[in-house]
């Protein structure tokens, strides 16, 4: 719930800081004291739009900050994990405007997205303004009223989700079909391609064998060559290294005595004699054993001409072809029988299909069980609210066309009948200005009571209710109070004698400058508001002492 509001430099409010409690808030004042400072904060704070218009004059920036304690909050604990933003049972949110316009956010001291603020808000509070009856002549609130009350939001987003599936599978097979003559020729085209490529059965790496290969075989006869005389030059004749080195050995060895300075050099003659005569007779069984093979040559060349003459086709590099051709293949398949195949889209259409009128089916349960009961509660509250005789009805209309619609299978609207016998009509051609206040008002009761937003705000829901009707007002929200938090900005003492506390807005002048003041009022104070707002300026004995007697029986109330 929300435990505290601070608010700088904001309209005419130059600092005010507020604590709250649970059950009912009362907030009154004089019309343009400033009420609406609170609400409009509280908005922005949950990431409505800014206006630099708001920022006090000759400040800077404004700057609100909201306290809230979550701990019995599951949803927004769980938000704050999944965005790494949890701070234990805390959580603040926080916005400042400048008077240029800039906005920023903050969620527990973090920088964040507007989106953010607007996303966690949403599980924090809910504002009912006091135009909010306006939006009843909008068939799509009368949808997402009973989805909220019949606690289907999740039917009904899973039911938007299988729409799209469909839709877009729809969206996929009329394409498809629309554009079947190019499919075809594509698939011509692709068959032939890969059938080609599949003769090929070119494999990674191939085409760089061969042509090391083909460097190999073609240049076999030069090989054998040079290899035959480079062993001749080794040992095979007078002139080869190994005589030579053979008659140089011989003239150190014939030296008329022993020269221990040439026992190395002697070492080293002897080892290069040995070294090319071996040289020699490895390079005499190489060519012995080395043979050209123009027929293998050939077969190399001819396959090198294949992969080469593909790859200029297809003008890519010949070491590609092995990935166009998986590429291909695979567009192949998805276009024949594939994922994209007409049969396989039409197969998966026919299942979204099945899968969304599962969905929808169950909505639409959901739905019809949700507006009888609806209907039902909303006609108590209107008896409650002195219209006996008006008739609410939840009508849920079938979808004309019969297609999938992301909304469900059916329209929804509130309809009203204002005396009996008269059928019911919607709320636009019905409800005069005051009763579709009244009407909202019995509906926001009835969705708030079964709503999990802990604090639920009613900015003068109760305009153009009196008597006793305004006090059949404030026990309904003293009741909602009792089962979580109420903020109700109001004009009745009705509802404000009912309240479980009291804030007082005012304003007041100081050099010139208008200043807003909220304060929190105690038993005796509220008793003088009380009064204030049933008789005026002039406060009376009589007036007082009808106040206390309202206050006493307000306070009094158990439900």
């Amino acid at each position: 719930m929300l435990t505290q509001l601070t608010v700088s430099n904001y309209a005419i409010a130059e600092r005010v800081e507020l604590q709250f409690k649970d059950g009912m808030t009362a907030l009154t004042g004089e019309t343009g004291a400033g009420k609406s400072i609170v609400l409009d904060a509280l908005s922005l704070a949950m990431g409505g739009r800014a206006d630099a218009g708001a920022v006090r004059h000759g400040a800077q920036r404004a700057d609100i900050t909201a306290c809230f304690d979550i701990s019995r909050i599951d949803d927004a604990q769980q938000w704050l994990r999944e965005h790494e933003l949890d701070e234990e049972n805390d959580c603040i949110l926080r916005r400042t405007i400048s008077k240029d316009g800039r906005s920023r956010a903050y969620i527990n001291g973090q920088p964040c997205p507007l989106a953010h603020l607007k996303a966690l808000g949403a599980l924090l509070m809910d504002i009912h303004s006091q135009h909010q009856h306006q939006s009843l002549l909008r068939k799509d609130t009368h949808r997402k009223l009973v989805d909220e009350f019949g606690n289907t939001l999740e039917l009904a987003q899973a039911t938007r989700d299988a729409w799209k599936a469909w839709h877009d599978t729809h969206s996929r097979l009329l394409d498809r079909q629309q554009n079947a003559d190019e499919t075809e020729a594509r698939l011509q085209l692709l068959r032939y391609q890969v059938e080609e490529l599949d003769r090929l059965a070119l494999s990674e790496g191939e085409q760089a064998q061969l042509e090391d290969e083909q460097t190999q075989l073609s240049h076999a006869d030069t090989v054998r060559h040079s290899c035959h005389q480079a062993a001749q030059l080794c040992s095979e004749d007078d002139n080869s290294a190994a005589s030579l080195l053979r008659q140089a050995l011989n003239q150190l060895e014939q030296l008329p005595t022993s020269v221990p300075a040439l026992a190395d050099t002697l070492q080293m003659l002897g080892e290069a004699q040995i070294q090319a005569a071996e040289a020699g007779d490895n390079l005499r069984r190489f060519v012995e054993d080395y043979e050209a093979d123009p027929a293998r040559l050939a077969d190399v060349e001819e396959r090198l001409s294949v992969i080469y003459q593909l790859a200029r086709k297809h003008r890519i590099q010949p070491e590609e072809l092995p990935e166009l051709h998986l590429r291909l293949r695979d567009e192949l398949e998805a276009l024949d029988g594939g994922a994209g195949s007409l049969e396989q889209l039409e197969a998966e259409l026919s299942e979204r299909r099945h899968h969304y009128d599962t969905l929808a089916s169950q909505l639409t349960e959901a739905r019809q069980s949700a507006g009888a009961e609806l209907d039902q509660r909303v006609a108590e509250e209107l008896v409650h609210l002195s219209m006996p005789n008006m008739q609410f009805v939840t009508r849920l209309s079938p979808v004309n066309d019969g297609e999938p619609s992301a909304q469900g299978n059916e329209e929804v609207e509130f309809l009203v009948s204002a005396n009996p016998g008269q059928p019911a009509r919607p709320l636009a051609k019905v409800a005069s200005g005051g009763e579709l206040s009244r009407i909202s008002l019995s509906i926001q009761v009835v969705v708030a009571q079964t709503s999990t937003t802990p604090t639920l705000v009613f900015d003068e829901v109760d305009v153009g209710i009196g008597g006793g009707t305004a006090e059949v007002v404030g026990r309904l929200l003293r009741t909602l109070g009792t089962n979580g938090q109420i903020l109700c900005v109001t004009h009745l003492p009705q509802v404000a004698a009912q309240a479980h506390q009291h804030l007082f807005v005012s304003k007041f002048t100081r050099k010139d400058a208008t200043y807003s003041r909220i304060e929190s009022l105690g038993d005796q104070e509220r008793i003088q508001e009380v009064a204030r707002m049933l008789g005026g300026v002039d406060l009376t004995e009589q007036t007082i002492a009808h106040a206390r007697e309202m206050f006493t029986k307000g306070q009094a109330v158990h439900h």
